[in-house]
């Protein structure tokens, strides 16, 4: 049955657990040391041949696992959950307490006595396949139908799932969701894509991702990509670029009231993410998006979906007044965009559960099967 597009403005009162980044008011819960509890490895994924026509003997892909897989009479895996992550990110930042607290825990929506949680680096990022490993610019000019595929042939070749109970995606990872309902749409039994549009990377949202490309190699210590030493002008550019498109404006106001304040946390913000980047690394992750436009097929995914998006989001505004038409294409799907307060994350309240953890619920509920 379809189900109508449905714009609903969430107004959350609730203090929500800060990230480590954004320093703010606390719940006093208790936080779990979910690393600890993490199973973590790498799948080697052999002859693997990328748009471009470039190939790769050998593409590696590490993942972190929670929870336990569970198998039906033949051997079929039932209970896999994949979380995607953002551009420059790793499956790690899922640990943080804010989503993990929230999610995994006795009784929480994605139990981990109940569910097999999937975390993988894509292509790219943290442990996985990257320029920084040794190739530099040499490294094959993957795309994001090259992420999901490999995500695919990672799950069937090395961790035997051939079915996915539901995909979680934030940011980029929103943008695999819909790229999933272009390669493989029957994978996967439901899908909650958040803080994406499925439409190209153009316009404002293309011309700061190419500032912050052209300010690394617009850098003479970048010399190709051949540096000897990381080329930090164009590191802070691209950082100082990256760190401002991921801001939520009210709730920076409400944090940092005063210009010193300000001054500080963006010099310390700006200066720590310098430091947790590589020059090769960033262009390759954001020029990854250049092709991506599923604009065409979001019909495709037929499964039933709750996508989610926030007003206060600079990455991709409310107001282009598109998201709702994509929504009421969807033939099981729900469209819900979060109203911003002087608690909401920006594009990051993608990863505050304490938002969105109703509608997952409800959407774990309506896609039992």
């Amino acid at each position: 049955m379809r189900m109508k597009a449905l714009v609903v403005a969430l107004a959350i009162s609730a203090m929500a657990v800060p990230l480590a980044a954004q320093p703010g008011p606390t719940t006093g819960q208790v936080a779990v040391d979910y690393a600890a509890k993490i199973q973590q490895g790498d799948i080697i994924l052999r002859d693997f041949t990328f748009g471009s026509g470039e190939t790769m003997a050998e593409l590696r892909m590490h993942y972190a696992t929670l929870g336990t897989p569970r198998r039906d009479a033949s051997g079929r895996v039932t209970n896999a959950v994949m979380v995607l992550h953002g551009t420059g990110g790793t499956g790690l930042q899922f640990l943080q307490p804010q989503f993990a607290n929230a999610l995994f825990g006795p009784g929480e929506p994605l139990d981990i006595t109940k569910y097999y949680v999937i975390l993988p680096d894509n292509i790219g990022h943290g442990k996985s396949s990257k320029p920084s490993d040794g190739l530099k610019m040499g490294f094959p000019a993957y795309d994001y139908t090259d992420m999901v595929k490999a995500q695919r042939r990672m799950l069937v070749e090395g961790l035997k799932v051939d079915r996915l109970r539901l995909v979680m995606g934030t940011s980029m990872g929103c943008m695999h969701g819909f790229t999933w309902g272009q390669v493989d749409p029957g994978f996967i039994q439901a899908m909650m894509p958040m803080a994406c549009l499925p439409m190209p990377i153009a316009g404002h949202n293309r011309m700061w991702r190419k500032a912050a490309i052209e300010g690394i190699k617009a850098d003479p210590a970048w010399n190709g990509g051949n540096y000897a030493s990381p080329p930090m002008m164009g590191l802070r550019v691209a950082a100082s670029l990256l760190q401002v498109a991921g801001f939520a404006p009210l709730y920076l106001q409400k944090a940092f009231p005063t210009r010193d304040a300000a001054d500080a946390y963006i010099t310390q913000r700006i200066e720590a993410s310098i430091k947790g980047i590589d020059a090769n690394d960033t262009i390759y992750q954001i020029e990854s998006s250049r092709n991506y436009d599923p604009s065409a097929t979001v019909e495709q995914m037929t499964m039933p979906v709750t996508w989610i998006n926030s007003s206060d989001d600079f990455i991709n505004p409310w107001d282009y007044g598109v998201a709702e038409g994509f929504g009421k294409r969807l033939p099981d799907g729900k469209y819900l965009l979060i109203q911003a307060t002087d608690d909401t994350r920006g594009h990051g309240t993608h990863t505050w559960a304490k938002f969105w953890k109703d509608e997952l619920v409800a959407l774990l509920a309506r896609s039992e099967k």
